[in-house]
């Protein structure tokens, strides 16, 4: 098999927040694979197969009156993902409680110690949105839940869960990098009730959960929040993040017309998890 040849975008970004995410979000939606941050910004890789000369036309934030970002690019004949991201991923500590690590990181002496290879996945609980629901899943009781993780990313929230007594779990993400990806982190972690999927709330039909988690955008959560409110059972627990503090607003009121009703909140550089709870019999 040819080795695939890439464009290699280098972004330079005042000031870096939450202007680097937002940017990398954007990206990621136009086709880009992987991300390094950067002390100046980041950078960005796409497959030429997928570029076009007019790929950044619709990234918004690079019109933004807010941020000043300038960017080169050249062609990358090969990349070695897993040497670009190791030179950048430190592994993370959640509240003393909770380690997400590499295989090369030592083991830390904690009660859930989760061992990842991200590659170009999203979720290596460096962003504020996974952080937090790390947190969220450390204090609520989730044991013998059937649980759902949508948007899965690297998988890491599914395999806390497990971790912490929930069964059985199904992970879903409509990216197909995404989705071997957390087969790959499942079998690392040696978790034997997670499932992983390939694709979207269509997946959802006529499915029962006790606890949901979705850790995507707003709009897609207000798009889908009606499966979501659809699948999940009479008391059940409903985690959303990947939205602005100026967003939760919206996700309340999409979430109170659906009989989820808000529990509680944390915010981290702005970016929000929130915890809902179904009054609703379905």
């Amino acid at each position: 098999m040819s080795t695939p040849i890439y464009k290699g975008y280098n972004f330079t970004i005042s000031p870096l927040q939450p202007a680097t995410e937002i940017l990398i979000a954007e990206l990621g939606a136009a086709g880009f694979e992987s991300f390094v941050e950067t002390d100046t910004g980041v950078n960005a890789y796409i497959q030429e197969k997928d570029w076009n000369s007019s790929i950044l036309e619709d990234i918004y934030i690079l019109d933004s009156d807010e941020f000043t970002i300038s960017y080169v690019h050249e062609k990358i004949e090969q990349v070695n993902w897993n040497e670009e991201w190791e030179k950048n991923f430190e592994p993370i500590l959640v509240d003393q409680k909770c380690s997400v690590r590499a295989p090369f990181h030592e083991k830390k002496d904690v009660a859930f110690d989760i061992v990842i290879e991200p590659k170009m996945s999203f979720g290596t609980g460096h962003h504020e949105t996974t952080h937090m629901m790390i947190q969220h899943l450390l204090a609520l009781d989730i044991k013998n839940k059937k649980v759902l993780d949508m948007g899965c990313g690297t998988g890491v929230l599914a395999i806390l869960a497990e971790m912490r007594g929930a069964q059985p779990i199904d992970a879903i993400d409509i990216d197909n990098w995404c989705y071997l990806n957390t087969i790959e982190n499942i079998e690392r972690n040696n978790c034997k009730h997670i499932t992983a999927y390939e694709g979207d709330v269509k997946l959802l039909n006529n499915k029962k959960y006790d606890f949901i988690i979705a850790n995507i955008n707003r709009n897609i959560l207000l798009n889908d929040m009606h499966n979501y409110a659809t699948c999940l059972t009479k008391g059940g627990d409903l985690l959303l993040s990947g939205f602005y503090n100026e967003d939760f607003d919206k996700i309340n009121t999409a979430c109170a017309n659906l009989g989820l009703i808000f529990d509680k909140k944390t915010t981290r550089n702005n970016w929000v998890a929130a915890h809902f709870k179904n009054k609703k019999n379905n």
